[in-house]
């Protein structure tokens, strides 16, 4: 992790040595001293970072160099602080001598700094040969002998220590056997600890699979892998394995020998070669040459936690990827009754307890296993040994030798990630236990905290969705929701991989969590998450090297400047979303470096102008669900904005459920000013000089994600210019200003190529005609449209199209889903087709379709046409239809029709009754009553009309 803060250290250097930070001759030339001896030492860092936690000297070097790496920024940012006060304090000289004073301060404390940085340079000399040995046994297939015999173990298993092998070994086996001349390459994926060793060596080990090959291999390549070695490796395992000698010199053959060496011995034969624990992508590329495509059936088998690698080497095969699931419920719970109490049952009074823990095992074998052989040591009467644990399951890991194969199994995945990314994974102990993270609120955060790079034709954001591929790939973090577009929406990590790095994030004074009032903070504190508890008895804890403050589940009331009397004049993230806030913080005035300000969800109703103007270094300021309605004049001083969310859906009853409000800027004739923006959501373009304002927006070239309402229709030629230079738009939402009003669209010629989303609520004469020619869109929701022909038309044919909402949008009385159309759509909503009384699904339409929802369409009497053809519908909704309708359906009595959908799981009545959903499951009807049966109240109902 020192390797991270000298990194990020360096990165935040760039702007010192192109003049766009000024500094005086002193402090120059310490920082020029200081960025040499960091270069030098960087080097050894991250052999330095691995070896930390097994040697004591090692680890208080590496936090010294922290440190100092912290502390120099912290310096930086002061002196920007003062040459920024210096620009807006012009007239003020007490002010100046007290920044000169404060300058001085400075340059002494960069001379400290340097004096112990050269100490820390020596120092690191004496470990040269302990990190010079690390190195090279770093780069040996020698290097983690301690690892490498815990994967044997997993080799060594018996049938009687696994649990819910069987279903999984016999589709493995499949692939492997299954007739087919061509190589195939089948790659296991799945995080640390799943089983992915013990699986395939449980198929490799079969009599079958064993008579299937004429020659089999496997290779360990773990992280530290030589190719040479790995190819000697190989080659004397087919030597053996048909029964002829090793080649004279095979020692010191170069790698491009070897592999025609294999190669011409596999040529004539049908093998299967097993690699694994394969980290990266350059192992599985230096190999797959000698392994020849020979078309008799050779397999090739992969273990990796990467799923990028598993995916691109199988998928040039043909192959197949299998990503290895945690175990079920029952599965866990088998085998941790097993290893805990010896295959006898849980006693009772423990199994309260024994259920939560094996919860945060969440279905991952080595860690069940692992948690399992410390409780198989504690006395069953003793129940609060037991609870002890409960309540300290990550002081545990961290303590308790018989954990820390699973630490290190969880860990080694954590040690490969570069330097950029582990400070991005470690941000994720933030959150609280079981919290859902919203994706783009992570890469705001991620951007705001500087962790991410530039690089030359991406925005930031892309960068930071690149970071977390990376992550997800690695199988670090899961993919908790999706959109119905399948983009990943939400994100989760695993408890006890969330454990881990938490006691990480303290040990690097990353960041602090707060879970108790009187929870004692650690010195120097850059990053606090409070959750559930004000922290009070703390007021006078410095925090004045604070870079950002979350508060989670807190409920008593908040102020800052109660809380934190002292300030934190670094602060550049205040993330203060769901908490008791009822006015807007004033005391952010002085955060000049605050780039994240999330008040979402509070009772705020004002942002005072004097306030906002002054937060010149903001880059999001999101105002969702905030009783925020306009904007001050000052916002368009903050050139740097590159997220603006103010919006807030109420419900007001069926017809308008989820009604969304805006807002309005104070001078909207201005906004072009905020050129950074790329998602302005959700401004009303009715107020005064709306025309100059819509003018505007072509300003705006940055937007990836507009949202207008109340637009009027003599704007509309206004708007379509502007929108045609807003070539970088992926979304666009527009609402008219009332449902009977015209969206004029007809001057749009040449729309954003890269749109993938579209709302349109409002009239229209008629649907645009560039809509076809966009084949990056996913989704298309129309609203109030009164269309006289039927737009189905010109929509079937859209490649990408996954999620299509239709209200009030056709006139015509017949709906009809042509056969081989609509070949990616997901979800379908059709809701208040007034004059349709058919609608028809032809065979081979819609063939992926998921979830279909139909509703207030009043002379629709009967099922779609063909609905049974939509074999992949898993959840089918009526909305306040016809009784007639409901009951051809009824599963018991006179429902003609329920064998057309007997095939869906869940089909659902739903009536709007008292301001809430009451929702009867069709198979709970009786005496096919539609509003009779078990009935479930719910008061919401998914929401498709955002951005």
């Amino acid at each position: 992790m020192a390797e991270s803060a000298v990194s990020f250290l360096l990165q935040r250097l760039i702007p010192v040595f192109e003049n766009k930070v000024s500094l005086f001759t002193g402090v120059q030339t310490e920082v020029v001293d200081l960025k040499g001896q960091l270069e030098l030492i960087i080097a050894f860092l991250r052999v330095a970072d691995a070896l930390e936690q097994k040697d004591e000297e090692l680890r208080v070097w590496v936090k010294q160099v922290r440190d100092v790496a912290h502390e120099t920024e912290d310096l930086l940012d002061e002196l920007e602080l003062i040459e920024a006060h210096n620009k807006t304090s012009l007239f003020s000289v007490s002010l100046r001598i007290r920044n000169m004073k404060a300058r001085y301060r400075i340059a002494h404390e960069f001379k400290g700094i340097n004096s112990r940085i050269r100490t820390i340079f020596n120092t690191h000399k004496r470990f040269l040969r302990k990190l010079d040995t690390a190195s090279e046994a770093s780069s040996s297939n020698s290097s983690g002998n301690t690892w490498n015999d815990q994967r044997g173990d997993a080799l060594l298993l018996d049938n009687t220590d696994l649990v819910g092998i069987d279903r999984r070994k016999k589709k493995l086996m499949g692939c492997l056997i299954k007739p087919c001349p061509v190589r195939k390459v089948i790659s296991v994926t799945g995080m640390g600890g799943m089983g992915k060793t013990t699986l395939v060596k449980q198929v490799y080990d079969d009599p079958v699979v064993i008579k299937h090959f004429r020659a089999c291999a496997w290779i360990t390549v773990s992280q530290s892998c030589e190719i040479g070695e790995l190819l000697r490796d190989l080659a004397r395992q087919l030597f053996s394995e048909i029964r002829r000698p090793v080649p004279l010199g095979l020692e010191n053959m170069r790698c491009d020998r070897l592999k025609m060496i294999i190669k011409d011995l596999l040529q004539r034969r049908r093998y299967l070669v097993v690699f694994d624990d394969v980290w990266h992508v350059r192992e599985w590329e230096a190999v797959k040459y000698a392994l020849p495509d020979n078309n008799c059936g050779s397999r090739i088998m992969i273990t990796t936690r990467r799923s990028d690698l598993a995916f691109t080497s199988s998928t040039e095969s043909k192959g197949k990827v299998y990503n290895l699931q945690p175990l079920k419920e029952d599965e866990a719970w088998e085998l941790f009754c097993r290893k805990t109490f010896h295959g006898d049952s849980c006693p009772s009074h423990l199994i309260g307890i024994c259920t939560y823990i094996l919860r945060k095992c969440e279905g991952l074998p080595l860690a069940i296993v692992a948690i399992s052989g410390v409780l198989a040591t504690k006395d069953k009467r003793r129940i609060d040994e037991w609870d002890m644990i409960c309540r300290s399951l990550g002081a545990e890991i961290q303590g308790n030798g018989k954990l820390d194969n699973l630490k290190t199994v969880l860990g080694l995945s954590f040690n490969d990630l570069p330097y950029y990314l582990k400070y991005c994974f470690l941000y994720l102990s933030i959150f609280p236990e079981d919290h859902v993270i919203q994706r783009m609120r992570l890469i705001r955060l991620w951007i705001a905290e500087g962790f991410i790079k530039a690089i030359e034709g991406k925005t930031m954001e892309d960068v930071a969705e690149d970071y977390l591929k990376e992550l997800l790939n690695r199988n670090l973090v899961q993919v908790a929701g999706t959109t119905s577009d399948g983009r990943v929406k939400t994100l989760r990590i695993h408890d006890l991989l969330r454990e881990i790095i938490i006691s990480k994030s303290k040990d690097q004074n990353f960041a602090a969590i707060v879970k108790e009032q009187t929870a004692a903070w650690p010195e120097k504190i850059r990053r606090l998450s409070v959750q559930g508890t004000s922290p009070n008895g703390q007021q006078q804890r410095s925090v004045s090297k604070l870079r950002s403050l979350f508060m989670f589940g807190v409920v008593e009331n908040l102020s800052l400047g109660k809380l934190f009397p002292r300030g934190f004049k670094l602060l550049s993230v205040l993330d203060f979303e769901d908490a008791p806030l009822n006015k807007f913080p004033v005391a952010v005035v002085d955060l000049y470096y605050l780039r994240y300000l999330s008040l979402r969800n509070t009772k705020v109703q004002m942002v005072p102008g004097r306030v906002l103007g002054k937060l010149q270094n903001l880059e999001t300021l999101d105002l969702k669900r905030t009783c925020v309605t306009e904007l001050p004049a000052d916002i368009v001083k903050l050139k740097k904005l590159r997220h603006l969310l103010v919006y807030q859906f109420k419900v007001k009853g069926y017809a308008q459920f989820y009604s969304k409000y805006g807002f309005t800027f104070k001078n909207p004739h201005e906004i072009g000013n905020l050129q950074s923006l790329q998602k302005l959501c959700f401004v009303e373009a009715n107020q005064g000089y709306s025309g100059m304002m819509i003018k505007q927006l072509g300003e705006l070239t940055q937007l990836r994600r507009l949202g207008i309402m109340k637009l009027r229709e003599e704007d509309g030629k206004a708007f379509c210019v502007s929108i045609e230079r807003l070539t970088n738009l992926r979304a666009i939402s527009v609402t008219s200003e009332g449902e009977d009003k015209v969206i004029d669209l007809k001057f749009l010629s040449s729309p954003p190529p890269f749109l993938q989303r579209l709302y349109l609520l409002g009239r229209l004469q008629e649907l645009p005609s560039w809509i076809p020619s966009l084949h990056g869109l996913a989704r298309i929701f129309l609203k109030w449209s009164c269309l006289k022909h039927d737009p189905l038309v010109y929509l079937q044919d859209l490649p990408n199209l996954a999620h299509l909402e239709l209200l009030q949008v056709y006139d015509g009385d017949t709906l009809h889903f042509r056969g081989g159309k609509f070949k990616k759509l997901k979800v379908l909503g059709l809701d208040m087709f007034d004059g349709v009384s058919e609608v028809i699904v032809g065979e081979g339409a819609m063939p992926c379709l998921e979830t279909l929802s139909i509703g207030r369409c009043g002379l629709l009497k009967k099922v779609p046409s063909g609905i049974e053809h939509l074999t992949k519908v898993k959840v089918l909704e009526f909305f306040d239809m016809p009784d007639e309708l409901m009951q051809t359906i009824c599963p018991h009595g006179k429902g003609n029709d329920y064998w057309k959908v007997s095939h869906i799981p869940e089909v659902y009545s739903t009536y709007w009754q008292n301001g809430g959903w009451d929702v009867y499951a069709v198979g709970s009807f009786r005496d096919c009553s539609p509003r009779s049966g078990t009935v479930m109240r719910c008061h919401e109902r998914r929401n498709p009309w955002k951005v």
